[in-house]
């Protein structure tokens, strides 16, 4: 590609990311991911187009009026494509590779669907198969070990424990956690009002354990005389609070996660996202219908939450070969 095509590429991944977020609600963290992705792609074409003998990738196409269309993308084709699939497989896991096809075709369908591209070239690439990955869990007795770790103490203590009772009790997102408000929480009804992907709003019960800890908090933040003169936002204010009672990120309580679980010395790598798994894996296996399940997530798609059944279907073939007459 010329150096024009490249800029002009980029241009088309910023429209193409901006209307992610006015037009279909995708969160910031979506957006990024989506960027990082196809500015991948354009360095990929960037240097392959660079070297002898690939120059038409570079050339200028005619649109439908017979006026020169400066630059192009339409020389971008399957070759290309599976020239930076060859690629990514040399360093990358499948799941990876997936993500970023889907990201090349969401983008090539935004450009023919607004006239800047004829074809779809991500499209005549197949998705690489992918083993059935199963999500990092945690049992009941780990999950217990690790919540009980934190020292309460102190007002971090306080405030950790509150973090991750309240990620294991609703079984959100961390990144749903971070963006809590003190008045995302109704501590009469039990229930916490979260903003999830695609800026939609549910409502989920919150289990008292993680009402306590999240009041003890507040309480001691309250009696806090450095809290007291940072003018205090009240109801509207952010929940959960780092050193400088800003609102805490959600990279932050990734790390706090990492060093209690190596301080319990658990088995299974633990992130935030394994206090999700395993609140829902724990509903399961405990009975919980899936449907139910898959609306305390927040799931759009019941096949995204199929994905915790396997412990439960595990544990019923233990009971079927130990009860059946004829197994």
């Amino acid at each position: 590609m010329k150096a024009a095509d490249i800029q002009a590429f980029k241009e088309r991944v910023h429209r193409f990311v901006e209307s992610l977020s006015s037009e279909k609600g995708y969160s910031q963290h979506t957006c990024r991911a989506y960027r990082h992705d196809l500015l991948e792609f354009v360095r990929f074409m960037e240097k392959e187009t660079g070297r002898p003998g690939a120059g038409d990738a570079s050339k200028s196409l005619p649109n439908v009026q017979g006026e020169e269309r400066t630059p192009s993308l339409d020389p971008v084709g399957i070759p290309e494509i599976r020239a930076y699939m060859a690629m990514l497989h040399r360093k990358n896991q499948k799941a990876t590779i997936a993500r970023k096809l889907s990201a090349l075709r969401a983008f090539f369908d935004f450009l023919v669907k607004h006239g800047m591209s004829r074809t779809n070239p991500a499209q005549g690439v197949r998705t690489p198969k992918r083993g059935r990955q199963l999500p990092t869990h945690l049992s009941v007795d780990e999950m217990f070990r690790l919540l009980d770790a934190f020292d309460t103490s102190d007002l971090k203590g306080l405030r950790d424990r509150a973090i991750f009772e309240t990620l294991y009790s609703t079984g959100i997102r961390v990144s749903e956690l971070a963006a809590l408000n003190v008045s995302d929480v109704d501590d009469e009804k039990g229930l916490i009002r979260v903003l999830g992907k695609g800026k939609k709003e549910r409502i989920v019960p919150v289990g008292q354990k993680a009402l306590t800890f999240i009041s003890r908090y507040r309480k001691r933040l309250e009696t806090d005389k450095r809290f007291q003169r940072v003018s205090p936002h009240g109801k509207q204010g952010p929940l959960f609070l780092n050193k400088d009672f800003k609102r805490l990120s959600t990279r932050s309580i990734a790390r706090i996660l990492d060093g209690v679980a190596r301080a319990c010395g658990l088995a299974v790598p633990v992130h935030p996202h394994a206090l999700r798994h395993a609140f829902a894996t724990h509903l399961l296996n405990a009975g919980a219908d899936l449907r139910a399940v898959q609306e305390l997530l927040g799931h759009k798609s019941l096949s995204t939450t199929q994905k915790y059944t396997h412990l439960s279907i595990d544990r019923l073939m233990e009971t079927y070969d130990r009860a059946h007459p004829r197994k």
